[in-house]
């Protein structure tokens, strides 16, 4: 079976990093196979940003909520290490100093502070 995800992402991010990081993210997530590969598809060209796709194999229909939310768990965390925003569905922000809406820290750091 195949699942699949899409973010939108800003133009001054470069499409081969943004790929690599939802191929990362996918494989990363438990239930997801490695062969067949996941893939990346641009589904579209927007006025402020593409959209991207992520497809990926899976063959425990049985766990199927469990795997998306632990992807787009996954999809978050690669993203937010990198320092890319993920602009979906339809974000926009002034940067005219505004401040960025990664989160500060990461969810090792958030997880490291829970438990003190």
């Amino acid at each position: 079976m195949i699942i699949h995800s899409e973010v939108s992402i800003g133009y001054d991010v470069p499409w081969r990093q943004v790929n690599k990081l939802l191929i990362e993210a996918a494989l990363d997530t438990p239930g997801v196979v490695d062969d067949p590969r996941p893939f990346v598809l641009s589904t579209s060209l927007s006025d402020w940003y593409p959209v991207y796709q992520v497809n990926a194999y899976i063959k425990d229909a049985d766990r199927l909520a469990q795997i998306y939310s632990d992807l787009h768990q996954n999809i978050q965390d690669r993203f937010n290490e990198a320092g890319v925003e993920i602009m979906s569905p339809h974000y926009m922000a002034v940067r005219d100093g505004n401040a960025s809406t990664i989160p500060h820290e990461t969810t090792d750091e958030a997880e490291e502070g829970a438990a003190k």
